[in-house]
């Protein structure tokens, strides 16, 4: 589920730990009591210039358990051509000490973005009030090194077809986009675009 920002933060470039820490804490502030209960898992997807092309919430889990996949994580990255990723999650308990999964995944989606050229730069834990950042804290430079995690060649296979599967859906929806518009220009109405071109009424109505 795609997250909207403000037009402030769309332009803002991401400088530090902290300032993606606070728009992810005002974020989390949005659920009522309930949800933030709930561990959320999100990614951000950063431009060449460090300004946040999407933020992505990948998973809602239990009160300490999230689950996250390649698939799910680096979608959105490669069909927004994102060229760094930042994976952010909370602890509802408070606790800021990254557990021994959060180590694990991190240390996989480093391995996987290596692989498709996404440049895995942070995963960072929240609460409302504090925040970490395995960047900061040295961990992120200490994961790119080992090779606790490697993928094997059959994954590897896959996960360059997956990327090519996304970048081809990423070019058909721009054809269709255009030829939405060229519709659009000469007066043909939105049910009519959406039949022959599979665009949604929401995408028809930006064209």
């Amino acid at each position: 589920m795609n997250v909207k920002l403000s037009e402030a933060q769309k332009k803002a470039a991401i400088s530090s730990s902290n300032s993606i820490a606070v728009i992810m804490q005002q974020i989390l502030k949005r659920e009522n009591k309930l949800g933030r209960s709930q561990e959320h898992f999100w990614v951000i997807g950063l431009n060449n210039a460090g300004k946040i092309l999407f933020i992505e919430l990948i998973g809602l889990g239990r009160q300490n358990r999230v689950t996250a996949n390649p698939p799910d994580v680096f979608r959105m990255a490669i069909y927004k051509l994102a060229i760094r990723l930042i994976m952010v999650h909370n602890h509802p308990s408070g606790e800021m000490k990254p557990s021994d999964a959060d180590r694990l995944i991190t240390d996989r989606m480093i391995k996987v973005g290596e692989i498709i050229n996404v440049d895995m730069i942070d995963h960072i834990i929240i609460s409302e009030k504090e925040h970490f950042s395995f960047a900061d804290a040295g961990i992120i430079a200490e994961l790119k090194k080992s090779d606790t995690w490697r993928i094997i060649e059959k994954e590897e296979l896959e996960l360059r077809e997956f990327k090519q599967k996304i970048e081809e859906e990423r070019i058909e929806k721009r054809r269709s986009s255009e030829i939405g518009r060229k519709m659009k220009a000469q007066g043909m109405d939105d049910a009519t675009i959406k039949k022959l071109t599979g665009l949604t009424l929401a995408e028809i109505r930006k064209l």
